[in-house]
């Protein structure tokens, strides 16, 4: 089963994302914060990284990047989760080592192809 990560501190963006996810039959690791986030990227070697960017503590293009800085993890995707959508806000987060982004809210039919899209499915 393809193990995707998740980390998101809203409660209940984590549980409609969880919801989404495990519906289309992928297994999800949630985490509410960067550091747990990349503890569980490190222990399971996900196919994909799902990171809100605004978290508490590290924020999540500091968290992305230290995964595209590790050599063990460096190839796993991260796509940024952002309730930022201004102009500019895309370069930035690619410079960061985001391979992709949406934009929050987000139309439940648009994220689930934006993530089978990312794992080569589409």
């Amino acid at each position: 089963m393809t193990k995707i990560v998740i980390i998101e501190d809203n409660p209940a963006n984590m549980k409609l994302i969880v919801f989404l996810l495990n519906g289309a039959g992928y297994e999800v690791l949630p985490a509410v914060d960067a550091e747990i986030g990349l503890m569980l990227i490190r222990e399971h070697l996900p196919t994909l990284v799902l990171m809100d960017v605004q978290l508490p503590g590290m924020d999540g293009l500091t968290a992305t990047r230290l995964i595209k800085a590790d050599p063990t993890i460096a190839h796993i995707p991260v796509v940024a989760l952002t309730s930022h959508a201004m102009k500019g806000d895309e370069e930035t987060m690619r410079d960061a080592g985001c391979d992709n982004y949406l934009p929050k809210p987000f139309h439940h039919q648009d994220f689930l192809a934006m993530v089978r899209k990312m794992l080569g499915e589409s």
